[in-house]
């Protein structure tokens, strides 16, 4: 049976029944965006890419009480975010790299160059001020607008109350836009 086109509930299954090929399958499809979680939480490609792999063999390690019911991407990149989160909490704050996000390379021809450093430069401005924000509210920016998560999924990810989850995101967001409009932000003036 091929594993491309096999639902994220069948190779859960074939995993759980000692299929790692399976398993592999599931890596392979969520893999970059669980590296796109860590890299956006932590600000930094090596320990985004360690704590990716993490997420995965932990998921691995736990793959018995995954719900099947559930779907596996939202669940996979909850416990890379949760780890991040967990690193976050341990460690200094997160040292930045203006890196572009890394997505699979897509070819659309030859873009306006204006219009692409244009970009770069809103995603670094960006990407510095969420590495400012405090790990909480990183957290619930990362889930709710990177991964559409509604109030309910974000409060059982990070176990907080529904109350928290949204008074969070509303002082992440407000300070995230103070951030973006103060002359820190300006990419070229960055410190870091």
């Amino acid at each position: 049976m091929p594993m491309e086109g096999s639902p994220d509930r069948d190779l859960v299954e074939q995993t759980r029944r000692g299929r790692i090929d399976a398993y592999g399958e599931l890596v392979r499809r969520y893999q970059t965006s669980v590296f796109n979680v860590c890299y956006r939480m932590l600000g930094e490609r090596q320990e985004a890419e360690d704590l990716a792999q993490d997420a995965f063999l932990r998921a691995y390690q736990r793959l018995e009480t995954f719900d099947v019911e559930r779907p596996f991407g939202p669940w996979i990149r909850k416990v890379a975010a949760n780890l991040c989160l967990n690193s976050l909490q341990k460690h200094s704050p997160p040292r930045l790299s203006l890196d572009e996000e890394y997505d699979d390379p897509i070819d659309v021809g030859q873009p306006d160059p204006a219009e692409v450093h244009e970009r770069a430069d809103q995603a670094n401005r960006l990407r510095l001020a969420l590495t400012r924000l405090p790990a909480h509210y990183r957290a619930v920016i990362e889930l709710r607008h990177f991964h559409d998560m509604s109030y309910e999924e974000m409060a059982r990810s990070l176990a907080l109350p529904l109350s928290d989850i949204k008074t969070h995101l509303f002082r992440a967001r407000r300070l995230l836009a103070r951030q973006l409009q103060s002359p820190e932000a300006e990419v070229g003036h960055a410190s870091g």
